[in-house]
């Protein structure tokens, strides 16, 4: 019984917590995989939008009652219209991954997806970008990641 116990507190924190990265590795990460300026969208406003949405969680989740969603990872990406969790009624799977899959810590599916949005809807799809980043400065999003 105690290595059961003891397992679970070496294991399930990095399963319920995911990886939470550090605002300038984020940035690295997003920019070699080909988000900056995506869309002539900056790298700034991305890194704005991660911290907003998932404070830099890759597994932060929130359930949407209203539509009986749930919005996965770092970019709190919605299981209603953009990938697949096999419970939200009515889904369409607009990226073609399960949802799970956006919440990996390597953030090539994350990003992909997020591409396929801004193509759709523009960055303006995430609530919480209009709500705290748009119009704002973001200089401070970059300072010292020496990008």
């Amino acid at each position: 019984m105690k290595v059961l116990l003891l397992l679970g507190f070496i294991f399930l924190p990095m399963v319920v917590h995911g990886e939470i990265l550090e605002r300038c590795d984020f940035a690295r990460r997003i920019k070699n995989l080909g988000l900056a300026n995506y869309h002539q969208i900056s790298l700034a406003n991305w890194v704005c939008l991660a911290r907003w949405e998932s404070s830099f969680n890759t597994k932060a989740r929130n359930y949407n009652p209203g539509d009986k969603s749930t919005d996965y990872g770092i970019m709190q990406i919605n299981s209603h219209y953009w990938c697949d969790d096999g419970k939200t009624p009515h889904a369409t799977n607009g990226c073609g991954y399960k949802c799970s899959e956006l919440e990996e810590d390597n953030l090539v599916k994350t990003v992909n997806c997020a591409k396929k949005i801004v193509d759709q809807q523009g960055i303006s799809a995430w609530v919480a970008w209009k709500n705290k980043c748009q119009g704002k400065d973001l200089s401070g999003y970059l300072k010292g990641c020496h990008l």
